[in-house]
């Protein structure tokens, strides 16, 4: 299937784009021409704002049961757009079709289910003492997502500011556009009111940093790598934007010598690969005891061979290709540059696996005795690429877990929860998770240091888009 849609969703019409700039979207498997695409400019963008600030006035005022009743409405919407969004995913960013089938395009059910459920509880009002506190819409947001988990960052954006009250742009990676379009179309076909939400498709430079800068934009909230995160900040200083961000992670998977090792190191390697290694919540440093580390490789590789690399469109594949050239040849270069370090390649390398002549195919990559200094333990590669580090005590452990300048999540393994706890106290990392524990879609997912600020899901996500507002003296006591 080829997609071909080369207009804008704004103010609630299919729209042309002002100046026509065409973009081939390529398939990452076949490195054929999957789609085309309009690229958008400053014009675009001002017309975009300008609609969701037209729509503002009224959206924000609507009643909180009325935003409930509309989520109701897109998770209908969404369901019944299931499937093609699924396979949009796949030719998209080359998702094996089970991986985009089951978590790529469930995840969106999951985000818009659980908001539906903090809104039935949600006091956007109370009372303090005399004070009348009341969380209204933060205003017009740009919404700048990648390519990784295209339905997950779009869902975690719009949903909440949605469910806020807040009108908002969205511009969805250039790479991942044909899932985004879907996603528009299910917002018009839930009634979303014109110009409550909108859609541009573009680059950074021509779409997103006019938009993380734009007069009447109140918030930004981006996804993406540390170093974009940081132009979008500089572009929303100057107007004082609220920013949001969740950016980069090398996170650290502690296993502890009382470790069940056989479970976890299949776990964390397949999570690892997941995905093609394109999760920024990744638990890509296997940290282990120091005489286990034998074992651990043992394990490691036996699984990794297990990882079947190949057509998305089969069952059978583990895992597709990275999203494009440019991300071929940044995963390849961090994969010679481990094995130039002096790192043990234990399995994988460099070049495409046997049999694949086409498409960005990595073949899935460990590297044991990996010291924490190695441009393959501070650098997030983003690949099917795992490091394995060794560790002398738990103090130690610890020690390299935080010697990192991102904090997203953390992961830790050991046969004892109260141990597993204390250490978890420890780690320096907004999501930490225990023995295999995964995290549910009304509990924050959001970063220290490097990795961003803020947080996403849930209650949690929906507060990032609300401002407080007291108001004193509403009631003499």
């Amino acid at each position: 299937m080829t997609y071909d849609n080369r207009q804008f969703y704004i103010d609630g019409a299919w729209v042309d784009p002002v100046e026509p700039k065409e973009l081939k979207v390529i398939n990452p498997a076949t490195e054929t021409v999957a789609g085309v695409i309009s690229m958008g400019s400053a014009k675009d963008v001002d017309r975009a704002v300008g609609a969701a600030r037209r729509a503002f006035d009224s959206y924000s005022r609507t009643a909180p049961a009325e935003r409930l009743a509309l989520m109701e409405r897109i998770l209908a919407a969404y369901k019944a757009h299931y499937d093609e969004i699924a396979q949009a995913i796949s030719t998209e960013m080359g998702a094996p079709i089970t991986l985009a089938k089951g978590s790529q395009t469930r995840i969106g059910v999951g985000h818009i289910s659980a908001m539906i459920d903090v809104l039935k509880t949600f006091k956007f009002e109370e009372m303090r003492g005399t004070v009348r506190l009341v969380q209204e819409p933060v205003g017009v947001c740009a919404l700048i997502t990648p390519w990784n988990w295209p339905m997950n960052q779009v869902a975690a954006k719009v949903v909440p500011a949605l469910a806020a009250g807040c009108t908002m742009v969205l511009k969805p990676s250039e790479y991942s556009p044909f899932s985004a379009i879907l996603w528009a179309k299910v917002m018009h076909e839930a009634g979303v009111p014109a110009g409550v939400f909108n859609l541009i498709n573009g680059d950074g430079p021509n779409v997103g940093a006019p938009l993380s800068s734009h007069r009447d934009v109140d918030m930004v909230s981006f996804t993406g790598s540390t170093r974009a995160g940081t132009e979008v900040a500089r572009s929303a200083a100057a107007s004082v934007k609220r920013v949001h961000q969740e950016l980069g992670g090398k996170s650290p998977n502690v296993l502890l010598d009382d470790a069940d090792f056989e479970r976890a190191v299949k776990q964390s390697v397949l999570h690892v690969f997941q995905n093609s290694g394109q999760s920024c919540n990744a638990p890509t440093r296997m940290l282990v005891p120091a005489g286990k580390m034998a074992a651990v490789e043992a394990i490691a590789k036996r699984v990794a061979e297990t990882v079947v690399v190949g057509d998305p469109a089969s069952d059978k594949t583990t895992i597709g290709p990275v999203v494009s050239k440019l991300q071929f040849d940044r995963v390849e270069g961090f994969i010679e540059k481990g094995i130039a370090e002096g790192a043990h390649l234990i399995t994988g390398g460099a070049g495409r696996p046997e049999g694949l002549a086409k498409g960005y195919f990595v073949k899935p990559t460990i590297f044991s005795n990996v010291r924490n200094d190695m441009t393959i333990a501070r650098e997030e590669i983003f690949g099917p690429v795992l490091c394995i580090l060794k560790f002398r005590t738990p103090e130690e452990a610890i020690e390299i877990a935080n010697d990192t300048p991102y904090g997203l999540a953390a992961y830790v393994q050991t046969g004892d929860q109260a141990r597993a706890r204390a250490i978890a106290r420890q780690l320096r990392a907004g999501s930490v998770h225990l023995n295999g524990a995964g995290q549910d879609y009304e509990t924050p997912f959001g970063g220290f240091k490097q990795s961003g600020n803020g947080r996403e899901w849930g209650m949690h996500g929906l507060t990032e888009y609300l401002e407080v507002k007291a108001i004193n003296g509403f009631y003499a006591a």
